[in-house]
């Protein structure tokens, strides 16, 4: 029986939840079996099977997150991009076309510029701030429009009350990867979003030991692309549903000291004199700061930041720094550095990457569960070396 529950913290813990617990169990028990005994099912979607995205890990995983964001549905999927590229490619057919936000993770910038045109679609980057932009690429058959929350590596927030307004408009289905904010800070689905996505492998886990992603959005759409999902295979194993299941249970408190954190280290680096710039919407001096204090609940654990040596000084900084592991991906305990023009950005061009602000010298951070004062007191001597 589904209960209400009023908040996040709640409905972390219990939302989703089987009743009667199975065989009393207060953890969720892995279900490790590929198939179930025929019950009756007349649709194959519906017929028990890991790949077809309906064993209890899986659906118990399912109505979690549907209550976090206030969605109909949600569905939980092998990756972060098996939820991107799927959602695309449920909604977008042959000739189809996409407005999409500039400034993308690499994966998702990658899609687009390198497989699109095998698909038969089409895309158009646009500034998420300008409007103008907006409505310069629009097409008579653009179906959708993309952007993420915060963005990837530059922390940008973008018009999205204006970029919900003017998708509903022009009866352009709207898609958020929300990765970044997580539900503790934004929840798109309440700000009129229609899809809200996930790389569950960074914050929604915590524990940078799966990967998964997930989409939460109205029934409907959702049925849609898990029929997609189906078909494509790009479904979560029962083992790394159970490790999600439990990671999600501690996002609250998780996120909630990555936003202080990642806060007061922004304002430490932003005063270092070997800092040319640090990008961080908790920051007064960002531009969209005013806009994510209205929209968001929290800024975020994850920063980046130039150092006035370029790329060499980068190396250098990294290589001093003794508490942060040097690795890609984000939202785990561990705090992780990476340059993004070696790794999560790799794929762009160096032309594209310097156009749209990502320098060679840029520094991604993601703010982890250590002491504050020890991270801070770490990054100080590296910057000083």
């Amino acid at each position: 029986m589904d209960r209400a529950f009023r908040r996040l913290e709640t409905k972390l813990i219990h939302a989703g939840e089987p009743e009667p617990r199975i065989l009393g169990a207060v953890a969720m028990p892995i279900f490790q079996s590929a198939m179930f005994e025929y019950a009756g099912e007349t649709d194959y979607h519906d017929l028990k099977y890991i790949r077809l995205n309906n064993t209890p890990n899986q659906t118990v995983l399912h109505g979690k997150l549907a209550a976090l964001e206030g969605a109909e549905a949600a569905l939980v999927t092998a990756s972060g991009m098996a939820a991107i590229s799927t959602t695309l490619l449920t909604f977008l057919s042959v000739g189809d076309h996409l407005l999409a936000q500039d400034t993308l993770y690499g994966g998702t910038h990658d899609f687009l510029t390198r497989d699109f045109a095998s698909f038969g679609l089409s895309f158009d980057f646009v500034d998420a701030n300008d409007p103008g932009s907006w409505e310069a690429r629009l097409r008579p058959e653009t179906k959708a429009f993309y952007v993420e929350t915060i963005t990837n590596p530059l922390m940008q927030v973008a018009d999205l009350p204006g970029i919900v307004q003017f998708a509903r408009s022009r009866e352009l289905l709207s898609i958020i990867d929300n990765t970044f904010a997580t539900p503790v800070n934004y929840r798109p689905l309440e700000h009129g979003f229609d899809l809200s996505l996930h790389s569950c492998t960074k914050y929604m886990n915590g524990h940078s030991d799966i990967v998964a992603g997930a989409v939460m959005g109205r029934r409907d759409l959702v049925d849609r692309i898990k029929h997609k999902l189906d078909h494509l295979g790009g479904s979560l194993d029962p083992h790394a549903a159970f490790l999600l299941h439990r990671g999600m249970k501690t996002l609250s408190v998780r996120v909630r000291y990555q936003n202080e954190s990642a806060l007061e280290i922004a304002r430490f680096l932003e005063g270092r004199p070997e800092i040319a710039r640090v990008n961080y919407p908790g920051l007064e001096s960002q531009p969209g700061h005013n806009r994510a204090k209205k929209l968001f609940e929290g800024f975020g654990g994850m920063l980046s930041y130039e150092l006035k040596g370029g790329a060499d000084a980068a190396k250098r900084f990294i290589a001093a720094t003794e508490l942060p592991i040097k690795a890609p991906s984000l939202g785990g305990v561990e705090t992780l550095l990476t340059q993004p023009a070696l790794t999560s950005h790799a794929g762009m061009s160096r032309e594209d990457r310097q156009r749209l602000g990502i320098t060679d010298g840029l520094v991604r951070m993601s703010v982890g569960l250590e002491a504050t004062e020890e991270l801070l007191e770490d990054l100080g001597q590296a910057l000083t070396k």
